[in-house]
């Protein structure tokens, strides 16, 4: 197998996984590259893919893995992780997002160290925070 170097991919659990495969989609643009059902209406494993960027998630369950995970509304909101993700078109994803429900939690604006971005929660509370600085072209 060719050694491509590291790469990151956050993984979350959802209460409603196929509601919340949805609505990142709508959001937020992001694509399914694969969904695999589970029991009772349950996501066993999704990839959501947003560029070259991906993110993996499930159904909430107490499985050898799951016991470890809370989802931030089970903790009155507190997220112990967050992701940023690289956006061009800030301005009109942040639109977007707030179209389609998204709680804004910090406003978009410019950043001292470049770039311009925003935060937000989804429907279960995770965080996340869009913005057009790459530090990789920095």
């Amino acid at each position: 197998m060719k050694q491509i170097g590291s790469i990151i991919i956050p993984t979350m659990r959802y209460k409603d996984a196929p509601a919340a495969i949805e609505w990142l989609c709508s959001a937020f643009g992001f694509e399914k590259h694969l969904v695999v059902p589970g029991e009772n209406g349950a996501i066993a494993h999704a990839q959501l893919s947003f560029g070259n960027a991906m993110i993996m998630l499930g159904s909430e369950s107490d499985n050898e893995f799951g016991k470890y995970v809370r989802i931030p509304k089970d903790l009155d909101g507190i997220n112990t992780q967050t992701v940023y993700i690289i956006v061009e078109e800030i301005d009109e994803h942040y639109r977007r997002a707030i179209d389609t429900g998204a709680e804004i939690i910090v406003d978009i604006k410019d950043e001292d160290y470049g770039g311009r971005g925003y935060s937000c929660q989804d429907p279960e509370g995770y965080i996340w925070n869009f913005g057009s600085y790459n530090p990789w072209a920095q």
